[in-house]
């Protein structure tokens, strides 16, 4: 129970979770982790890579590895929504303040109604090549002005939207559910649509050693350094959003071994299976079609029609589903909450997303392989590596794991700082990402060109974010009163 806290910073949803309603074990962090990953952006992950020059084998390392080097920063921050029961946003207060909790969750908040707009548009696309099976050739209607997409693609995506919406109505349990009962449907469904490709293709040796390099027949001399490094952030840059809000659902684990091992089974064996399957299974489409296809459901449109793929795009619509809920819609509702916890509620928070993520034209993000992983993921990467860093080293090494509880709801406490706000956050914060932005601008194309030391820089983007930002956090922390303060007040276990 809280002692006194103020009643605009508390409400069912941000209030810290009583160890008897924490529910979830292994095997339902594992499940999230399934649920989340099985999806389409994992499986163009492996073909975007090899699309910029790296061969099936670099592509699934690459992701492997970047998978394992998110699973560290995951665990750690999934630790406090554990140990005290309390989403992001309130974990956000101990290092930024009452008030400055608000600038890295809406950071990443905007990230995720980005990615929900992503998701919302690749569901749809399953449901349009759905209708497709049995409508035939013509159906879409005419390209809608600005749009940019027909008739029909629209209304597909507003109805998985809406599809959403019903669901989000039920709360966060409600997804839980629906994580633990997806998990090995995808699984199966996934090993199935690798076997398709494996009998059609005439076994693994004639699918893998189809042309690897899709655009010019084998990876390029001396490129696999050039690409590896900015694909390796990108990686990382895949989860990091994650790797901060993951207090939202650490937060219902019984047992930090819960948190811990079932990450540890969920996250990285899983994307690194289905990076081979989707690599496997555009390498396969190579020697079916005579042309590499990398998005399945485009795949699964070229199969014709028939049960088989009736099946495999209600697999892609409910992993899709199962994705976007769990990872796009519970941080940013819990973030606006956070910003007014008596006027928002669960569902409010869910619509604002769902609202954001249809006005960013999500189709247009996902339009090529170059924007999507080294514009997209590198550079919000460069947002959210900085705020990582800074939750971390004030947890494990500023604070030693030790937070006032009563304090994170009050605003007058170990927290407020100055108004609110902790400017070291603040300027650790702003110096951590300055030395990123001219790369981001340079890929984003304001820029024609910089100097290659930003761009090369910008190839670290998430590990140079973390690394300043963190040193400059603790120094900072160490060496001025704000520091001192928010420690001499925080009660000692």
């Amino acid at each position: 129970m809280l002692n006194n806290p103020d009643p605009n910073l508390v409400n069912d949803d941000l209030k810290p979770v009583p160890e008897g309603e924490r529910h979830w074990n292994v095997l339902s962090m594992a499940s999230l982790w399934v649920g989340m990953v099985v999806c389409v952006p994992t499986y163009m992950l492996a073909a975007g890579l090899i699309k910029e020059g790296m061969s099936w084998q670099q592509a699934v390392v690459t992701i492997m590895l970047g998978n394992l080097i998110v699973l560290v920063p995951m665990i750690l921050n999934g630790h406090p929504g554990t140990r005290y029961g309390i989403p992001f946003p309130v974990l956000a207060r101990a290092s930024w303040g009452i008030n400055g909790s608000h600038i890295p969750s809406v950071l990443r908040a905007l990230v995720a109604c980005g990615w929900f707009g992503i998701q919302t548009w690749i569901g749809g696309a399953a449901i349009y090549q759905l209708a497709g099976t049995f409508f035939g050739a013509g159906f879409g209607g005419a390209d809608l002005p600005v749009l940019g997409i027909n008739i029909a693609e629209f209304i597909c995506f507003l109805l998985f939207w809406g599809i959403q919406i019903v669901i989000v109505w039920r709360g966060v349990e409600s997804i839980r559910l629906l994580e633990t009962l997806a998990a090995p449907f995808l699984i199966l469904m996934g090993l199935a649509l690798l076997g398709w490709a494996y009998f059609k293709a005439g076994g693994f040796g004639e699918m893998l050693s189809a042309p690897s390099q899709f655009d010019a027949g084998q990876p390029r001399e001396g490129e696999f350094w050039k690409v590896f490094f900015p694909s390796l952030t990108a990686m990382v840059g895949f989860w990091a959003t994650l790797s901060l809000n993951i207090p939202d659902f650490t937060r219902y684990a019984k047992t930090q071994k819960d948190q811990i091992l079932g990450q540890a089974l969920g996250l990285p064996t899983t994307m690194t299976l289905f990076a081979f399957i989707g690599v496997a299974v555009t390498s396969a489409t190579v020697v079916i079609y005579g042309e590499p296809i990398w998005d399945v459901t485009v795949l699964l449109g070229k199969m014709g029609g028939g049960f088989a793929v009736v099946v495999s795009l209600f697999a892609l619509t409910i992993a899709t589903l199962s994705t976007n809920i769990a990872a796009n819609v519970v941080s940013p509702a819990n973030v606006f909450i956070n910003i007014a916890p008596q006027k928002v509620t669960f569902t409010m928070g869910a619509m604002i997303t769902a609202g954001l993520g249809i006005a960013i034209f999500p189709w247009k993000l996902i339009e090529s392989t170059g924007g999507y992983i080294f514009t997209w993921l590198i550079g919000y990467s460069a947002l959210l590596g900085p705020i990582g860093g800074i939750l971390i080293i004030d947890y494990f090494l500023f604070r030693r794991t030790e937070l006032d509880l009563d304090g994170l709801y009050k605003r007058q406490g170990p927290y407020a700082y100055a108004g609110g706000f902790n400017p070291v956050a603040i300027v650790a914060f702003v110096i951590a990402v300055l030395p990123n932005l001219p790369g981001f601008l340079k890929a984003a194309g304001a820029l024609e060109t910089v100097s290659p030391v930003f761009e090369t820089i910008y190839t670290y983007a998430w590990f140079v974010g973390f690394a300043i930002a963190g040193v400059l956090y603790y120094a900072g922390m160490m060496l001025t009163p704000f520091g001192r303060g928010s420690l001499d007040s925080t009660p000692q276990k």
